[in-house]
């Protein structure tokens, strides 16, 4: 009778992953960040098809080892300082592995208690680890895109006459545009959520932001005001603490103001910066974020819990519950006073991304967590400093966190420099123990280091250092050439 693997097969294999997975984390930074390949490497040493006939779990994870585990970029490198900060740390990978063979749905509280109540429990931890009101309730996605999606589509429910769940938006005239605030820094996730609501892009305004990065609270009341004349419901305003490209923080308090005036939902997007908050001395930058109707913060970002895990936190649950709960016959459950995950979101089959997150802060405890952001933000400093002290260097924005926004000033018009600021991550991510990113901002190409790898020490800062300003001489000599 078919089924699944022996036990004892599979007991062996487990044992040997754990070795495989210890073993990488701890020589990770051995490898180039980046594997150095051609797109179609990996797929051409990849059978066509499926094999009819199934291999034993030793022989796949030599297959593992050879061709996924050197083939991917390392996100796990302490040279891994592009993007966003990031490290999947044991406690969550340790997570992860028990909820994978738990294989649980946390759809309604029947199908898994332990899931639902511990969600419950570990958003609430953190809720109060970055001192947000009680009244507050979390729910947990994968990333801050689907996050931000369910808070709009909250937002636009809670407009009174538009009835959307009901009757939809299609072919009504009784249906003025409904229109989504935003800075010209907000992340793209905020776009997407208005076109896949069905507001379309034409209804997002980009509200331009000051010589600091930060959204113009008078340009986004002018912009109100001449929505409202014109006809248009304003639906919700999305504030960012910690923006994409430059990590710079929205004036909260004042959007707050706004939005509580006209009656407006007030979306926070603290995707990146939110973990921060659970050091006392960085919190004077979230002020007004507990006057907000949602925040989403990602702990896949800075809290060191694998990818993915979102929490988007509702001021009034109900709003939530409202939009989304469907409940047909064969998910009727006799249950009183008990949390239905499914109620809260778009998802019915529900991953339980509370165990790694739970687990994480067990094994770091709180102020374990605040050494480390602390740590990651004195690093990013001490870097920062290098480059307003080089002549040859520049910061193209503040640095309020663990991300640097830099520039190589080299001689030339605008448009020369960001081509050669281009060559120059071009040619520090060719080299392999460092990997950079970058960002447009105030229109010109600038590089972005970001500290945020539970590995990454003043070492590797240091060497990153050395090595950007070797591939920029490198690159001087090869133009004189």
């Amino acid at each position: 009778m078919p089924g699944d693997i022996a036990d004892e097969e599979l007991r062996a294999a487990l044992h040997r992953a754990a070795e495989m997975i210890a073993d990488y984390l701890g020589k990770v930074g051995d490898y180039p960040v980046f594997p150095g390949l051609e797109p179609g490497e990996v797929a051409a040493q990849l059978p066509d098809s499926a094999p009819e006939a199934g291999d034993c779990l030793d022989n796949i994870l030599d297959d593992y080892a050879r061709l996924i585990e050197p083939n991917v970029t390392h996100w796990n490198h302490p040279g891994f300082m592009a993007y966003f900060a990031i490290t999947g740390s044991g406690p969550g990978i340790l997570g992860e592995a028990l909820a994978a063979s738990l294989n649980v749905n946390a759809m309604l509280w029947r199908t898994s208690p332990a899931a639902t109540e511990l969600e419950e429990r570990v958003c609430d931890w953190l809720r109060q680890m970055i001192d947000l009101p009680a009244t507050f309730r979390g729910h947990i996605n994968d990333t801050a895109s689907m996050s931000t999606l369910l808070a709009l589509a909250a937002a636009r429910h809670r407009i009174p006459g538009l009835d959307v769940r009901q009757r939809g938006l299609a072919g009504r005239p009784d249906v003025p545009p409904l229109i989504v605030y935003q800075s010209d820094q907000a992340h793209s996730s905020c776009d997407k959520g208005a076109m896949t609501l069905g507001l379309g892009l034409d209804n997002v305004r980009r509200i331009p932001s000051d010589e600091g990065f930060r959204m113009q609270t008078a340009a986004l009341a002018e912009a109100i005001d001449r929505d409202r004349a014109a006809g248009q419901q304003p639906m919700a305003v999305i504030a960012t603490l910690g923006t994409t490209a430059t990590t710079s923080m929205d004036p909260v308090a004042e959007i707050a103001d706004l939005c509580e005036r006209q009656d407006i939902w007030l979306h926070v997007d603290a995707a990146y910066a939110g973990s921060a908050a659970i050091c006392p001395e960085l919190r004077p930058g979230f002020e007004g974020w507990q006057r907000a109707d949602s925040v989403v913060l990602n702990p896949h970002k800075w809290m060191f819990t694998p990818v993915d895990c979102s929490v988007l936190l509702v001021r009034d649950v109900n709003h939530l519950r409202a939009a989304f709960s469907l409940v047909p016959d064969y998910l009727q459950s006799d249950e009183k006073e008990t949390v239905n995950l499914m109620d809260l979101g778009v998802q019915l089959g529900r991953r339980f991304r509370a165990l790694k997150l739970w687990m994480v802060i067990r094994a770091f405890g709180v102020e374990g967590l605040r050494q480390r952001i602390r740590q990651h933000c004195r690093m990013a400093a001490e870097f920062a400093s290098w480059i307003e002290r080089h002549e040859d260097y520049e910061l193209a924005a503040p640095v309020p966190f663990s991300t640097v926004c830099f520039r190589w000033s080299v001689g030339g018009v605008p448009e020369e420099q960001d081509k050669m600021n281009k060559k120059l991550l071009t040619a520090i991510n060719a080299e392999g123990p460092i990997f950079l990113s970058h960002a447009m901002v105030a229109d010109r190409f600038t590089l972005r280091l970001t500290i945020g790898n539970l590995k990454t020490t003043s070492d590797h800062v240091e060497q990153a250092w050395r090595l950007i300003r070797a591939k920029a001489d490198g690159l001087v000599s090869v133009e004189r050439s």
